[in-house]
């Protein structure tokens, strides 16, 4: 499925197929670095471009998040899980809420399925956190989940050449 994505987003350009590769929930930016280096492209163009589109629904999110749970929760296709997962969470708020920046931090920066901006969003909405410390926490786990990525993809030392 990723392949597919990929493929009919380069024909728009790499810089913009990075762009909107980096704004779909579950690939988001560690699949749009993985297609960037996949393509040639230099580690120090594709990061931010990432980085930028990855954060650019987080603030959307953030703010029409429950609503969007709200509904999802009376639909078929997704009621059941999403409903799961709030009563997951909210057995979990009183730990989650006790390292609840640094917590959601990590939860984003871990570039494993499941998790990222989108989840963070989601979980941060759930948990009912400042919008503030919501956005900056999940901008230095997007941050940081970049860094691992690109050094992931394009190796420490490729990583480095643009210091050497």
């Amino acid at each position: 499925m990723a392949q597919t994505i990929f493929n009919f987003f380069a024909h728009l350009g790499n810089e913009v197929a990075l762009f909107i590769i980096s704004m779909i929930p579950l690939i988001e930016e560690r699949g749009a670095i993985i297609f960037g280096a996949a393509k040639g492209m230099e580690w120090f163009k594709v990061l931010p471009i990432c980085v930028l589109a990855n954060m650019l629904p987080v603030p959307f999110l953030l703010i029409f998040g429950m609503k969007i749970v709200q509904w999802l929760k009376t639909t078929k296709t997704f009621g059941s899980f999403f409903t799961k997962y709030e009563q997951k969470l909210q057995a979990k708020s009183e730990s989650i809420e006790k390292y609840g920046f640094f917590a959601l931090t990590v939860f984003t920066a871990f570039p494993i399925p499941g998790t990222g901006a989108w989840s963070g969003s989601l979980v941060s909405t759930i948990l009912g956190f400042n919008f503030k410390k919501g956005l900056l926490s999940i901008f230095i786990g997007v941050c940081i989940c970049g860094i691992i990525m690109t050094l992931a993809c394009y190796g420490a030392i490729g990583f480095l050449k643009i210091f050497i």
